[in-house]
Parts: structure tokens; C-alpha cells; sequence
């Protein structure tokens, strides 16, 4: 026996792969492997096969090509099968990837002796996103060399996580929602109604600066909207601004089969709204004690803090079953960290330096639905489910 490559390419059309095997199967060949891809209707077609060694394989795939205008080349290559070690992906987003970031990510691979095996296009909108799959290297310099590339690249996001069955099997989604399921941060949009703008954020000041624990500094800030009533709140809800991608984020979500959850330092009088309107299943926040229709500056039950996401997180993949290495955390700062790293896939989203330094994946496109992109969907597929929906 023999072992030969044989590359098809030409204009895609109706029943190539179906009249192929036809021609393979009347020469009793043996088929080892098959990989195609199309490109603005150019197909590439590899069919690995074995047939006899006296087998004259070309002519009739010759007359298969010249039939169908298409170019055949017939290569006779090692039997030997390829040799596959620690496989991953790597994800590349951005505005507009240019040829010169293209080149600098895949050098950064190469350089930690990794192979691509396969460059599949995921998006175009609202960014330009690439998935590389990578076989063999180590992964830890090829993470570091993409990493050290990001950081003089700032129009470029770049991911790398080990391609197995977890990373594929992804079922539980926790988002953070102060400046990452919405733009704002809930505590100025109420001070605003409550005209106390600029002591509430001297208090947040002192806490970034490490003058005020978390826990001190809410309740300070807290204490500063008494007295706010129901419309107040009420016109504050209508100040919030989502973040971009985030109604498609959690559709498209859902439409996959994922559980999704936020758990928020920010208020339940929020948090609760937002489940609703974007069908979330699972919310946590801190509750504001409100008396009368009026809040009283206090706070009622535990405080969502730091170690809490975490927990919340812990929570609602053991309620809902799913393995802690199929879900996924989104957070912006220092308060997620811990979430972060307990998640199977953490992503810091236009995070603070510090976060986006600890956790696995980081994003500065300022579209939500970029996380899906991470994930392997692709544009194509949220279009079609949305399309899906509508018949």
C-alpha cells in the first residue's frame, strides 16, 4: 500500500465531495483523512488516502478535476501518521486585525515551537476574530510570547486555552455587572439622584487607594443616599446603559443551552430588573433597605464582596450541576479576582491592570458578545439563531 495526498481547489460547487468519493471508492481506496474549508466560494478539498502500490490513482482523478474545472494534485507522502502532542487554541480579536499583528501572534507561537494546524475565521462584527489551532510547543512560553505581544499591540486581544473536551463542553456563564453587563457603576447613577456625586466618589477614591476596606466604604456610601425615594430609583434604572453586545450575549447564551448568572457588589433593585429583562436565571447583589418608599441608608443581609462572587459562583455550578471547569466568569475589577480564578475560563473585560494581569483571558474590544468569540461560536452561528427565531 500507499499513502497520498490529494489537494482539490477551484470554485466551490454542488456535489464535489459526493462525485470525489465516487471516483475514490471505484479505486477501492482506502480514505485516512479529509479536511475542507471554503473561502469566498474557492474550495480547498485534502483527502488523505491509501490505495496499491500499482494503482494508477492519477487519470481519474484527473478526469474528475478537468470535468469540474477544478486543479488536482496528487502527492505520495510517509505513511507514518502525524504525531499529535498537547493540542490548544489560540483566539485573536480586534477592531481590525491588521497583517502586522497577524504576523507578530504567529511568530509569538512559533517562537514556543508551536504548529498551526488550522486558521478558521470566526467573526467580522462588530470585530474581526481568528481562531488558530495550535499542536505541540510548550504552551507556557507560547502564552507569555502572546501576551508580551497584546501588551505592544493594544487593538489586539489574544486568548490561549487547552483544546479539550471542558473547554468545549462550557455550560454555566457568571458576569459581574457594574462596568461589564452594564456601563455604569450603580452607586454614582443613585448618587446623582441624590446630589451627593462628589462625596461618593472622594469615599470610592479612598477605598481604590487602599484607605478604606470594601465593606467600610459601601456602607459610607450607602448611608449617603438616605432618604432617596422609589421615583428617584426609579429614573436612576432608566440612566443605566447596557454594555454593547450585551442583549446578544445572553440570547445567544440561552439559545446554547448555558445557565447564566450575575452576582454584583451593586444593589438587588438593579440586579433583579436585568434578570428579568435579559432572562438570566441566577442573580445575586447587595440588598438596600428601603422603609415607606424611602431608602434608609442601611443595608440588609450579607454583603457581596470579594470571597462572596467567589462563592456565588461555587453555588450556582453545584446547584446547577455543572463541573467548576466548565464555567465561565466576566468581571472588570479587583473584586472579582477571586471568581476569576475559581472559573474554568476567567476574562477580564476592559479590566483594571492589575485584573487583567491575573486572570487566564483578558478583552478590550468594548463589545460584550466578543466573549462568544472565545468560546468557538461564531458570528454566522448567532445570525442564523437569531434568524431561527424569528421563523
Amino acid at each position: 500500500m500507499r499513502t497520498v495526498l490529494v489537494r482539490i481547489s477551484g470554485p466551490d460547487q454542488l456535489g464535489i465531495s459526493a462525485e470525489l468519493f465516487g471516483v475514490l471508492a471505484g479505486m477501492n481506496a482506502i480514505v485516512r483523512d479529509i479536511e475542507q474549508i471554503v473561502v469566498r466560494r474557492r474550495l480547498t478539498l485534502d483527502v488523505l488516502i491509501e490505495v496499491e502500490k500499482g494503482d494508477d490513482v492519477l487519470k481519474d482523478l484527473l478526469l474528475f478535476g478537468f470535468k469540474r474545472d477544478l486543479k488536482i494534485d496528487v502527492e505520495e507522502v510517509e505513511d507514518d501518521p502525524t504525531e499529535y502532542s498537547q493540542q490548544f487554541v489560540v483566539t485573536l480579536i480586534g477592531e481590525e486585525l491588521t497583517p502586522i499583528e497577524l504576523n507578530k501572534a504567529t511568530v509569538a507561537i512559533t517562537s514556543g515551537n508551536g504548529n498551526i494546524d488550522r486558521i478558521v475565521r470566526l467573526s467580522t462584527y462588530p470585530v474581526m476574530s481568528y481562531e488558530l489551532s495550535v499542536n505541540g510547543g510548550d504552551i507556557g512560553r507560547i502564552r507569555e510570547n502572546l501576551l508580551s505581544v497584546a501588551s505592544i499591540l493594544p487593538k489586539m486581544d489574544v486568548a490561549i486555552q487547552p483544546l479539550n473536551l471542558s473547554r468545549r463542553a462550557k455550560r454555566l456563564v457568571v458576569l459581574d455587572v457594574d462596568s461589564t453587563l452594564i456601563q455604569d457603576e450603580v452607586i454614582d447613577l443613585l448618587a446623582a439622584q441624590a446630589g451627593c456625586e462628589r462625596e461618593v466618589s472622594e469615599i470610592t477614591e479612598s477605598a481604590m487607594q487602599g484607605k478604606l476596606d470594601f465593606v467600610e466604604a459601601l456602607h459610607q456610601r450607602v448611608l449617603l443616599l438616605k432618604g432617596l425615594d422609589e421615583l428617584a430609583v426609579e429614573r436612576a434604572w432608566h440612566e443605566l446603559t447596557l454594555t454593547p453586545g450585551a442583549r446578544t450575549f445572553c440570547r445567544t447564551l440561552g439559545r446554547l443551552g448555558f445557565t447564566t448568572a450575575i452576582v454584583s457588589g451593586g444593589f438587588s433593585i438593579f440586579t433583579d430588573r436585568l434578570q428579568k429583562e435579559l432572562g438570566i436565571r441566577h442573580g445575586q447583589a447587595n440588598h438596600l433597605e428601603m422603609v415607606n418608599g424611602r431608602l434608609t441608608g442601611r443595608l440588609k443581609g450579607p454583603i457581596v464582596d470579594r470571597q462572596a462572587k467567589a462563592d456565588f459562583l461555587k453555588e450556582i455550578a453545584a446547584l446547577e450541576g455543572v463541573p467548576i471547569e466548565q464555567t465561565v466568569a466576566v468581571g472588570d475589577g479587583a473584586n472579582d479576582l477571586d471568581m476569576l480564578s475559581e472559573a474554568g475560563l476567567g476574562i477580564a473585560f476592559n479590566a483594571k491592570p492589575i485584573v487583567r494581569d491575573a486572570a487566564n483571558t483578558s478583552l478590550r474590544v468594548p463589545y460584550l458578545d466578543a466573549v462568544l468569540f472565545l468560546l468557538g461560536v461564531t458570528r454566522e452561528e448567532i445570525e442564523a439563531a437569531d434568524s431561527d427565531d424569528l421563523t
